[in-house]
């Protein structure tokens, strides 16, 4: 026998209540119209989903696994209304965006500044990320627009460069590096560096940088992010190799920035669903983040292909 969706609302009720009462009462509807259902129910699946005993009701074993199928199309239903409700403040004004932590702290916010200006109606959500929760967020569809600046590899997404800036030397302003122009990686080798580990994204464009030079890199404090360098570098903790995206949001007058020779480049890149054309409000958005790197000084320097805001992907 297949049960209806009555008969497995009523179930789910007096599973979930523990009583005809409390489902007659979740479900507006008198106690004896439950228990006819129910019993119903019982009769024509063959078999008993509860044991009544003093008055009470126990699920039996095929209840339980009942409940556990139940349970999950509910929640599937769940989603369902989740994703019309998504649809329709998409359709009245509503963009979601995540982006890396470097390129978040600033540079998101005053895109953000700058879009909502002329879109003063559109509610927009923001997350900065670190690199998996931020392509997982695009992978199941709850962002529509990401914004990193390390590569993100994956066949469902497609990746578009929008701006690039340097990684760079920081250090406090009393330090013997802050009176040179430009550094080079020997310059750097006597002082305790600030860095990141091996097996990650920064950190492996550093030990580049210092193979490339002939130098070994040696770490005096390891950190997870460019932000925690700058803020032990600012405490006196030692040197660091940021990028100039988290330079910036830190502000002037905290650091001495000093350029280096052979500096690696990282790309900002817009990152979207492969299957899944930006909407247009997505596309405003990205107009503004260009005009900001241009503002800000991290526009291309190499002409950029056609952004897949306004292509097909």
């Amino acid at each position: 026998m297949q049960l209806n969706l009555r008969q497995i609302e009523v179930f789910r009720a007096v599973m979930t209540t523990g009583s005809i009462s409390g489902a007659a009462k979740l479900l507006f509807v008198s106690q004896p119209a439950v228990s006819r259902l129910l019993s119903h129910t019982e009769q024509r699946l063959g078999f008993t989903l509860f044991e009544r005993i003093k008055g009470r009701l126990y699920p039996t074993p095929e209840s339980r696994q009942l409940f556990r199928e139940v349970e999950a199309v509910y929640a599937g239903v769940r989603r369902v209304g989740e994703l019309a409700s998504e649809l329709a403040e998409r359709r009245s004004g509503i963009l979601h965006l995540v982006s890396s932590p470097s390129i978040g702290h600033m540079l998101i916010p005053l895109s953000i500044a700058r879009f909502r200006a002329t879109h003063p109606d559109v509610k927009v959500t923001f997350q900065p990320l670190t690199y998996q929760p931020l392509t997982q967020m695009l992978l199941d569809n709850h962002a529509e627009l990401g914004v990193v600046i390390l590569p993100v590899q994956h066949p469902n997404l497609l990746s578009q460069p929008v701006g690039q800036a340097r990684l760079v030397c920081i250090c406090p302003y009393n330090h013997p590096l802050a009176h040179r122009s430009l550094l080079s990686i020997a310059d750097m080798q006597p002082y305790p560096l600030i860095s990141y580990g091996i097996h990650t994204p920064f950190g492996t464009l550093v030990e580049e940088m210092y193979r490339e030079a002939g130098h070994t890199r040696r770490l005096a404090v390891e950190v997870s992010s460019p932000q925690n360098a700058c803020s032990l570098v600012q405490a006196g903790a030692g040197i660091a190799i940021v990028d100039e995206f988290s330079v910036k949001s830190r502000g002037s007058g905290d650091l001495v920035v000093r350029p280096i020779d052979q500096a690696k480049i990282l790309t900002a890149n817009l990152v979207q669903s492969r299957f899944e054309p930006l909407s247009q409000l997505a596309q405003d958005f990205v107009d503004a983040l260009r005009r900001t790197l241009r503002e800000q000084g991290f526009e291309l320097t190499e002409p950029m292909r056609e952004s897949p805001a306004k292509g097909k992907p």
